[in-house]
């Protein structure tokens, strides 16, 4: 067996990045005020409430403006202007909560280090992350073994996750196909070379994708069990799929699909669901307080712009498929459906200009907060859909309505994970989200969704 690889896992990367971003930025710091005249920042024993409140908003500031995206990151171009956010908006925290942190300098001189010095060790860091991690020598270079319908799907999914994470190979376990593949990147090798290109390309990892596991054939199941008894790793792609995605394949999963759905027992849990919803209603009070002081703006933009009437009701079906009527801002022409319920598109024509930014920005669901007070709708779930559409998805995707056993969400992870969704495909993503959110809920991901929907709306990708 050929020696493998070194390769770091997608979270693996996420702790380097982290952690090293701190680290660079401390040694920087120190290496700044041990060199030049700078005493803003000084590291010592009595001084660790300064270092730890560096550390938390680097942490938080540095998610929200995507800092650890590992598509941005393996691009300097990209995560250059993460970088800039990150240390101006760090900054200008730091400067203003001075019961925790140093009192403002007096000389102005001392900003100016303590940004670049922040600007520099990231930028370096960043650089040598690009240089040495992102690079084929830390690539896992992977073999699919499946039927051909798949193949395609299966490279754009993982290309899309993870940059790192390789397929260089594609053995067809079908017997009697004719069928061959034609991917870029991707050769497609007989059954019975599967040891000799795992030590041609040093593969790391098989994994397997196949519909039907009575598909493959005798020579490859052997080949398979004799390497699993090598230790040689060997993964179903489902499996690989969902950790690397954070989305489950529905389209994938068969009549085992039990196996797939062992729903999170924060959806049961009482303590769980008691201090969520106290959280639901905390963060509800003060969203209908915010919303209240943007509404003078908001009732302006509407005279101005929408001419009509400023709220806007419509049924949605909620938990357990109870149908409720949700609250939004109008954003579209008066009488947009005179011809029955249609999808929206990116650019409809029917939203309005001020509707348009209503939607970029999420202020358009800010009436919602509501519904939330009402126990109809939660802060963080799948988001609600109309029946109509609900009906229609429901006999074309499998598990459609299982999103419907927890409660419909103002935010939730399909909304941080994707972008604008106008068709049945882009239901099939959310749904995948979503399925993913009610199988591994936490309150650790809460806190992630409700981080991300801040980058969300900072880089204006709402609908």
């Amino acid at each position: 067996m050929s020696n493998q690889s070194i390769h770091f896992n997608i979270s693996e990367r996420k702790i380097l990045l982290r952690i090293f971003d701190i680290i660079s930025i401390l040694i920087v710091l120190y290496f700044v005020s041990n060199t030049f005249d700078f005493d803003y920042f000084t590291i010592t024993k009595e001084n660790w409430t300064w270092v730890f409140i560096l550390i938390l908003y680097v942490s938080i500031f540095g998610t929200i403006f995507e800092l650890y995206d590992l598509q941005k990151s393996s691009k300097i171009e990209k995560i250059s202007a993460s970088i800039v956010f990150t240390v101006s908006i760090t900054v200008l925290f730091y400067f203003l909560t001075p019961f925790f942190t140093p009192i403002l300098p007096d000389n102005r001189l001392q900003i100016v280090y303590f940004y670049f010095a922040m600007f520099i060790a990231l930028f370096l860091w960043r650089l040598a992350y690009i240089t040495f991690v992102v690079s084929p020598r830390f690539y896992k270079k992977v073999l699919i073994i499946g039927e051909t319908s798949n193949i395609e799907t299966i490279v754009e999914a993982f290309n899309n996750s993870d940059p790192n994470y390789k397929i260089v190979g594609f053995i067809n376990c079908e017997l009697n196909s004719l069928e061959s593949v034609r991917f870029s990147g991707v050769l497609e090798y007989n059954p019975d070379e599967i040891r000799q290109v795992i030590k041609d390309e040093n593969i790391s990892e098989i994994v397997i994708a196949s519909y039907n596991s009575e598909s493959i054939t005798s020579e490859i199941y052997y080949s398979l069990i004799s390497l699993l008894e090598e230790g040689f790793p060997i993964k179903e792609y489902t499996q690989v799929y969902e950790e690397m995605a954070q989305r489950i394949p529905v389209q994938f999963v068969g009549k085992d699909f039990y196996k797939y759905f062992p729903f999170s027992r924060s959806n049961k849990n009482k303590l769980y669901l008691f201090f969520r919803r106290i959280f639901d209603i905390t963060i509800s009070f003060a969203g209908v307080i915010i919303g209240i002081l943007f509404l003078p703006i908001i009732l302006l933009g509407n005279v101005i712009a929408n001419r009509g009437p400023l709220f806007y009701s419509q049924n949605r079906i909620g938990k357990n498929g109870k149908v409720f009527r949700i609250l939004k801002y109008r954003t579209m022409i008066r009488n947009a459906e005179k011809a029955g319920a249609v999808w929206a598109e990116k650019k409809d024509a029917r939203v309005t200009l001020f509707g348009r930014f209503l939607r970029h920005s999420r202020l358009d669901e800010m009436p919602q907060f509501i519904n939330i007070l009402k126990g109809e709708m939660s802060l963080i779930g799948p988001r609600p859909e109309r029946p109509v559409f609900v009906k229609e998805l429901s006999q074309i995707l499998p598990f459609y309505e299982t999103r419907h056993i927890v409660k419909p969400g103002l935010t939730g992870w399909a909304q941080v994970k994707t972008r604008y969704g106008s068709s049945v495909d882009d239901s099939l993503l959310k749904l995948q989200y979503d399925l993913y959110y009610i199988k591994h809920k936490s309150f650790f991901l809460d806190i992630n969704i409700l981080v991300k929907t801040i980058s969300t709306m900072i880089y204006f990708r709402g609908q």
